[in-house]
């Protein structure tokens, strides 16, 4: 950890709170664009709706490998800072080009890059963060920064409504001024600080995509990760059951507001939660959450019980979305930082895209009742799995 580990910005170490910042206006840029681009894409483009999942599953899928090979070369090049920025400059660039693309393949070029630029940044960013402070503040960093993410990705939809009207629908200069909201989002990196980490004293192991030389305990993690998310359906999908209560127009993206309004709000206490009483059982309580939130929109379809049901998902993901990045950093050798945070990513990446499909079939073809009990019945599956973890602790 950064020897100037006694200085504190709002009671956070520096690199955590510009991290956060970082997050905050990156996604704040990133989601003011590609919340309107499915319109942009059907409507300015002519693309066909299936272009537009294909679009973003692919990008998201090739994230979620990306993770796993930088968080390896990271670790083996001992440099955190640098990918990070080169990360989310490359996603940054990839806003001003939108506003000149002409037909939906050069979007899904652009996409692409800039799902490539996640890969790049998001394992060395969290390894980063886990080396600016000591293990019993990894809690409170990681819901820092998921709460600030996930600000950014609640203003910038909303700052796109507000725009848009403003600006005569015009997509290509919404664009323009993502792009400099995400310029700001890089320039914030000049007060992030490597962390220095003594010279190796053997090679550094290559890159597979084999987990053998982790810890069973990590092992059994990411299983149960992976099991979990292939029940856990995006929230995208799920606001289809706000519709199916007679919510439209804008009380549809309200009820994403809601959900993210309880991450934001739960996200901080359940970092600091997990330091005191340890991850492991704050991740129990988030899984069981998540479990009861679907089981809840099953037995209540009413605009009542949708709004409290995304109230409780919104708790699950404050309990567990920085939870796990501080779960895995205790799990993982310090030489594997970064790889270890780039498959927790990928198993969490890969198993959301798995989960939209599935749930998404399903819910087609018989309803969102028996898409919500498959959802049920795999991430029951996760928890148990996940709670088979304690009976590793010589791993821990």
């Amino acid at each position: 950890m950064n020897k100037d580990s006694s200085k504190r910005i709002f009671g956070l170490r520096p690199n955590v709170f510009w991290l956060g910042l970082v997050s905050l206006l990156n996604d704040f840029s990133s989601e003011m664009i590609y919340s309107v681009m499915p319109a942009f894409l059907t409507v300015v483009l002519g693309a066909p709706p299936v272009i537009v999942g294909f679009i973003e599953g692919f990008a998201d899928a090739l994230a979620s490998v990306l993770k796993i090979y930088f968080g390896w070369f990271s670790d083996k090049i001992k440099k955190r800072k640098i990918l990070a920025v080169s990360g989310y400059t490359l996603s940054v660039s990839t806003r001003w080009f939108l506003a000149l693309v002409g037909n939906f393949w050069q979007v899904f070029i652009l996409r692409s890059i800039d799902r490539i630029g996640k890969g790049l940044r998001d394992s060395p960013r969290d390894a980063l963060l886990s080396e600016s402070v000591e293990q019993k503040e990894l809690g409170k960093s990681f819901g820092y920064h998921r709460a600030m993410d996930n600000i950014g990705a609640t203003l910038g939809p909303l700052a796109a409504v507000l725009i848009l009207p403003l600006i005569m629908n015009d997509y290509r200069l919404l664009f323009q001024i993502g792009f400099v909201i995400g310029i700001l989002a890089i320039f914030a990196f000049v007060f992030v600080k490597d962390v220095k980490k003594e010279k190796p004293t053997e090679p550094h192991p290559p890159f597979t995509f084999s987990l053998r030389g982790y810890s069973h305990s990590f092992r059994v993690y990411l299983a149960a990760v992976f099991m979990f998310g292939l029940g856990f359906m995006p929230i995208a999908l799920m606001l289809l059951k706000s519709q199916e209560v007679g919510l439209n127009g804008y009380a549809v993206p309200l009820m994403y507001f809601v959900y993210n309004l309880s991450f934001v709000l739960f996200a901080i206490p359940a970092g600091k939660l997990a330091d005191k009483i340890g991850e492991k059982k704050v991740l129990a309580f988030g899984f069981l959450a998540a479990i009861l939130g679907y089981l809840e929109l099953i037995l209540f379809s009413n605009v009542a019980g949708v709004i409290i049901g995304f109230i409780i998902l919104g708790i699950y993901s404050a309990l567990t979305d920085g939870v796990e990045r501080a779960f895995a950093a205790k799990l993982v050798p310090q030489n594997k930082l970064a790889t270890g945070q780039g498959f927790l990513n990928a198993a969490v990446g890969i198993s959301s895209l798995l989960a939209g499909l599935i749930g998404g079939i399903i819910w087609t073809q018989f309803g969102s009742a028996p898409a919500l009990g498959y959802g049920a019945v795999m991430m029951v599956i996760g928890l148990l799995t996940f709670i088979h973890l304690n009976g590793h602790k010589k791993d821990l």
